[in-house]
């Protein structure tokens, strides 16, 4: 398939000296679902910004569908869509009057607008409240009516920039359904922002991972994995330096475990990686035993996608989850 973007060198230079995209390049075919998974902060939407022409780069080459981004802006903006992380739709209008607006701005035909209209509230599943306010709609119901929005106009690349934020997992799984089926039946080119592992491992069929504005690391979610060749074994321990418990015995003690290949920091413990982890677990267990140091916790799973970002930035991405309130059934939001 033909290149639908090309980025090379591309730079991006705040006012203030931050560099929040520094030389990076990549390209994506049509009909590829492709996404940049990163933390906040690392350029993931410094990037769409730039590709969508509402953002001057500092330097570098960017081509959209084989338009220039500096020299032909209108006619990239005539073939894409973007979703952002804000849902940005009229709350005193219904679903079809949303819909009909976004149709209107795009010069759209009266009786062609109406059939397409019709028909993104079918796919989306918005027909029995197609003509309801939309201030009345639950937040999967607006985000929904978001994406249908900048479908409209039959756009042949969709830029969606962590397009579940804020979402119950419930709608954010509705979500991807609706994402999967648009890439697969009308092979719209995906490009998608996330800090989601599991949203990036299971839509994107070509990931790139970014962090501080540079790409670490591109490939297939697959591929990322199997670069880590191990399962991995997380653990937690009391550490207490005046009970000479630390990193460094913890590591030492590990190092001495046939089958640990490697042996990383993270968040309030370790990292290891060993072949057929779960056989060796009980032989930490009695090496932590015999050192007196407590474990608190011992979690066990296969190569993710977490585990490359650690492998390569030496940390784990930090995102946000919901968490319910049990007082009220209203989610709000958990770093972890």
């Amino acid at each position: 398939m033909p290149e639908i973007i090309k980025v090379d060198n591309l730079i991006q230079v705040y006012g203030d000296g931050t560099k929040a995209v520094d030389d990076i390049s990549f390209t994506i075919r049509e009909g590829e679902f492709f996404g940049f998974l990163g933390p906040n902060g690392a350029g993931k939407s410094t990037t769409i910004k730039i590709l969508t022409t509402l953002l001057a780069k500092t330097s570098g080459s960017v081509t959209v569908a084989g338009y220039n981004v500096d020299k032909e802006p209108q006619n990239i903006r005539k073939i894409i869509g973007v979703q952002s992380q804000e849902t940005v739709i009229d709350a005193d209008l219904t679903g079809r009057e949303n819909l009909t607006l976004q149709g209107h701005f795009q010069q759209m035909r009266s009786n062609m607008l109406r059939e397409r209209v019709d028909e993104l509230l079918k796919l989306m599943d918005l027909q029995e409240v197609a003509d309801k306010r939309a201030r009345n709609y639950s937040g999967g119901m607006k985000k929904r009516l978001d994406l249908a929005s900048i479908l409209v106009h039959k756009p042949k690349l969709l830029f969606l920039d962590e397009p579940t934020t804020g979402l119950d997992p419930q709608s954010r799984n509705v979500i991807w359904e609706y994402l999967e089926k648009l890439n697969k039946e009308e092979n719209i080119t995906m490009f998608l922002t996330t800090q989601y592992m599991e949203e990036a491992d299971r839509l994107c069929r070509k990931l790139s991972i970014i962090d501080n504005g540079r790409i670490v690391i591109s490939g297939s979610p697959k591929e990322l994995k199997q670069q880590v060749g191990a399962d991995s074994i997380k653990l937690s321990y009391e550490n207490d330096e005046s009970k000479n418990v630390t990193n460094e015995k913890a590591k030492k003690i590990l190092g001495e475990i046939q089958g640990v290949t490697n042996i990383l920091d993270s968040d309030g413990g370790l990292t290891v990686y060993a072949k057929n982890a779960g056989f060796i677990i009980p032989d930490i267990v009695r090496a932590f035993d015999k050192q007196k140091i407590k474990l608190t916790s011992v979690n066990f799973s296969s190569p993710t996608l977490d585990d490359i970002f650690l492998k390569h930035t030496g940390r784990r991405i930090r995102t946000e989850e919901l968490v319910q309130n049990p007082k009220g059934g209203i989610f709000s939001r958990r770093r972890r």
